[in-house]
């Protein structure tokens, strides 16, 4: 199939660096006009029905992904169970800027530059695709550059996707501030068949040098790198979070912002509740009697989906009412949906993507040539079960209702998995169904961002999969989004305390789903905690409607939740109140829970820590109340 391209006149205009340079003036160049031009180009020269993305390694070809033409997109699958999902422990630094992340020379005992010489070689003799972007979506983001082989065109497609098409002519003349470039043989001549994404950073330039060709450590997570290293050296953070606004049947809207680390929610908070065949919507089952809990809502307010994932923060939209105010730093969402395993689990999820406005990328899913791909059809590993990270990248465009513009939060809720807490088999798992906080507790919980109860987060280290399993605490880090940053922690763990004390009137409660105590609530916690947020809108919680729950790092606890006139009993507000826990077993929960808070905080005490960040921690340490959480960051709940 013959592609028409345009002339790569316009990277004359480019800053770029010498080496940069000499690869697109050596290599043979194509920069697609056109998302249907570079969507051609993904299906190879034959125009698929089927394409194989093979490199020369080593004087063998050696298969690295597989491209199948759908009806409504393109089928991308991996021979390889190991590249379907993002490795943890993939991130690499070649530079000499501060960081905490290990460094190139530190794992292999040399310096990057030589391999990076041999990677822009490499490039020079391909055909590649050249591709503009901007890194934080097309509104706020940064110029940046993407070089890819030409064969890995389906690579470039996902990240025009994500970060939203734009051409040359759009951007101008431009000095790249990030550039991104794929080299997949790398991963087997150089690392031994590991996914390697090496970033090498200066005040000006962020390059990212992908060793493998699943989009996630890269395209995606590789370009909240790039945002969270500006963000560092400019003072503003992009949040790991999902956002919506909520519209009340009475037309009160609301707009939360969701955080936590994976598997805490994020993705939950822009789906509708899950109804029962007659309506009813399933609050809990008991994990010992089998006895549920059910709560009706006629109905339930609107949801309009501000962000998913990569959530911008730029000081470009700040207002000055004291919320914080966000947007959405993607054009496109890549979306897990290892959670439909059937038709009509998720009636907007499957239409945006069985009849999309464009056809689309879709991952580790089976595909027929010519055939609709269907959401639920999970390419199965090797193991025969169901890959665990189906993705597709779906355009903000093709959801109904969807926030264009950028919406202050009223609310910042914290999600956190948690195990099952019986008087026979304690856990951690004590957390009720809503706990206000005071901002400086808000800043507690997201530095440390539990991952809890067999999380099922794809990607976790042998060591920390083993913890998940049997109902062990891994820290994620700093706002969740500690994996994809390049710099230190405590300077992550500063610009977010200053984010959070800079919106006093954004409030902060905490969420958690799976467990409440003895029931199993799946995410109903986290969607009746939105609806009660909503439709009480802007007004006070009086105080004396909340007690200080009994674990301090818990914060409050309502002393009633009432919702469209049902009240929600007592013993989901208080787990120490069911029959199969009590005071007992929750006591040595909240014990579990805060000594992991404890072991982990004290690594940001470090004389570069904010003062009222050492005092916060220093409180946690001493076992304080939250009155006195209260005093250092100061509410009007």
């Amino acid at each position: 199939m013959t592609v028409d391209v345009t002339t790569p006149d316009a990277l004359r205009t480019l800053g770029l660096p010498a080496a940069v340079r000499d690869v697109l003036d050596t290599a043979d160049v194509i920069v697609p006009a056109t998302r249907d031009e570079l969507y051609a180009l993904a299906l190879g020269p034959d125009g698929g029905p089927r394409f194989d993305v093979v490199y020369d390694v080593h004087g063998a070809p050696v298969k690295e992904a597989d491209v199948v033409r759908c009806a409504n997109g393109l089928a991308v699958n991996y021979p390889e169970d190991y590249m379907r999902r993002r490795d943890p422990d993939c991130m690499r630094i070649a530079d000499d800027l501060p960081t905490d992340k290990p460094r190139y020379r530190d794992v292999y005992g040399a310096d990057f530059a030589p391999v990076k010489t041999e990677t822009l070689d490499w490039l020079a003799g391909q055909r590649l695709v050249v591709l503009p972007f901007r890194a934080g979506g097309p509104v706020h983001g940064y110029p940046s550059l993407a070089i890819v082989p030409v064969n890995a065109a389906f690579f470039a497609l996902t990240l025009a996707d994500l970060q939203g098409w734009v051409t040359f002519d759009e951007l101008g003349p431009f000095t790249p501030r990030s550039i991104l470039y794929v080299a997949p043989p790398f991963r087997h001549t150089h690392f031994d068949g590991r996914q390697v994404v090496v970033h090498d950073r200066s005040t000006t330039l962020h390059e990212v040098f992908a060793y493998n060709l699943y989009p996630g450590p890269s395209a995606k997570k590789g370009i909240f790198s790039v945002l969270l290293d500006i963000g560092e050296q400019e003072g503003w953070l992009t949040a790991h979070a999902s956002s919506v606004r909520v519209t009340t049947p009475y037309e009160n809207e609301t707009v939360v912002m969701h955080e936590g680390a994976s598997g805490g929610g994020k993705s939950e908070m822009c789906q509708e509740f899950r109804r029962l065949d007659d309506g009813r919507i399933l609050l809990g089952t008991n994990v010992v009697t089998g006895t549920t809990d059910t709560i009706t809502l006629a109905e339930s307010s609107a949801l309009a989906p501000v962000t998913d994932d990569m959530t911008l923060c730029h000081p470009a939209i700040q207002g000055t009412d004291g919320r914080l105010v966000v947007a959405d730093a993607e054009a496109g969402w890549f979306v897990r949906v290892d959670n439909l395993t059937e038709y009509g689990q998720d009636a907007t999820l499957e239409r945006a993507v069985i009849h999309p406005d464009r056809p689309l990328v879709f991952y580790n899913m089976r595909g027929l040539p010519d055939a609709t791909l269907l959401p639920w059809e999970h390419t199965l590993d090797s193991n025969g079960k169901r890959c665990p990270n189906p993705r597709v990248v779906v355009a903000r465009s093709q959801f109904r209702h969807v926030v264009d513009e950028a919406e202050p939060v009223d609310v910042r809720t914290f999600g956190v998995r948690m195990p099952a807490c019986t008087r026979d088999a304690p856990t951690y798992g004590v957390m009720g169904l809503m706990h206000l906080v005071p901002p400086s507790l808000a800043w507690v919980w997201r530095l440390v961002a539990p991952r809890g109860d067999k999380n099922p987060s794809i990607g976790e280290s042998a060591a920390d999969a083993e913890k998940l399993a049997h109902g062990g605490l891994v820290a994620e880090g700093v706002g969740s989004y500690w994996p994809f940053s390049t710099g230190t922690k405590v300077g992550a763990a500063n610009l977010l305390l200053r984010q959070i004390v800079a919106a006093p009137r954004t409030r902060y409660v905490l969420t958690p789903n799976q467990h409440i105590g003895s029931y199993h609530v799946g995410f109903a916690a986290e969607w009746l905690t939105r609806e009660y947020l909503a439709r009480r809108g802007t007004s006070r919680i009086r105080r004396e409607s909340l007690q200080p729950a009994r674990c301090p790092l818990f914060g409050w606890t309502p002393r009633e939740l009432r919702i469209d006139g049902q009240t929600i009993r007592p013993s989901y507000l208080a787990p120490e109140l069911q029959s199969q826990v009590g005071e007992e077993a929750y006591d040595q929960g909240a014990a579990v829970l805060t000594a992991f808070f404890r072991s982990e905080l004290a690594q940001f005490l470090t004389p570069d820590l904010d003062p009222l960040g050492r005092r916060i921690i220093e409180t946690v340490l001493a076992d304080g109340t939250v009155e006195e959480y209260e005093a250092l960051t100061p509410t009007t709940h």
